[in-house]
């Protein structure tokens, strides 16, 4: 009996054997190119309790969940995680306890929500894989202050000018805000304005927050001079 081509489904039997689909054929070899391409590297099924007792934060090859050590707020926090798993889903979802502070709005790097400092830097969170955060110092909201009766200068400035309103977006200005006069402590507006330009306000509220931005910068001048 000739092949038919068009068969993709029935798989007849006769003499010289099954007849194999052409939609058959091409599982079998797709399964089969996958294994020898995935061997050498030796991403086959590891015990569990290998798997508990790794730590993948050097390692070159990593798939399935990897175990990552963080430090996050001058803290060694220990995570598991997917290679893929971004640095503010690692926050939020995977830190015990978590860090919500650190807000997920837009989720692709416009909005400036998730902004923490990383190795002395403002980051979209967001954009940053947790294995890339790894030997790296990372800060959030919640690491800046002690607590709330111990508040930096500049989450103080942003509650006294009302530099809030519905206030998903205020984590990510604070952080800006206080990066910025880590690096320079006598901005102008338009330096506040530059360091802000990543963070978005849906309620509007820039001009409050450039009023705190530098009614901060003012005070901790005056309490370094004092």
């Amino acid at each position: 009996m000739a092949f038919d081509p068009t068969d993709e489904e029935t798989t007849e039997t006769s003499s010289a054997g099954p007849r194999l689909s052409r939609r058959g054929f091409l599982k079998q070899a797709g399964a089969i190119g996958a294994a020898t391409a995935l061997a050498p590297l030796g991403l086959g099924d590891q015990p569990a309790e290998a798997a508990e007792d790794r730590d993948d934060s050097k390692s070159a090859v990593q798939s399935g969940k990897i175990n990552l050590t963080l430090n996050v707020n001058k803290k060694v926090r220990k995570v598991t995680v997917e290679p893929r798993t971004t640095l503010l889903a690692t926050l939020r979802d995977h830190m015990k306890p978590p860090l919500t502070g650190t807000k997920i709005v837009c989720d692709r790097g416009q909005c400036g929500a998730c902004t923490v400092v990383l190795d002395g830097h403002t980051v979209y969170s967001c954009m940053i894989l947790a294995a890339d955060a790894v030997g790296k110092p990372i800060t959030t909201v919640e690491g800046l202050a002690p607590d709330t009766e111990h508040l930096t200068p500049v989450q103080a400035a942003f509650i006294e000018h009302d530099a809030l309103q519905c206030g998903f977006c205020t984590p990510g200005f604070v952080m800006s805000v206080t990066s910025l006069l880590a690096h320079n402590p006598n901005p102008t507006e338009a330096d506040v304005r530059q360091a802000c330009s990543g963070n978005v306000c849906r309620c509007g509220t820039y001009p409050k927050v450039f009023e705190a931005a530098l009614d901060a910068a003012k005070k901790m001048k005056l309490g370094r001079n004092a």
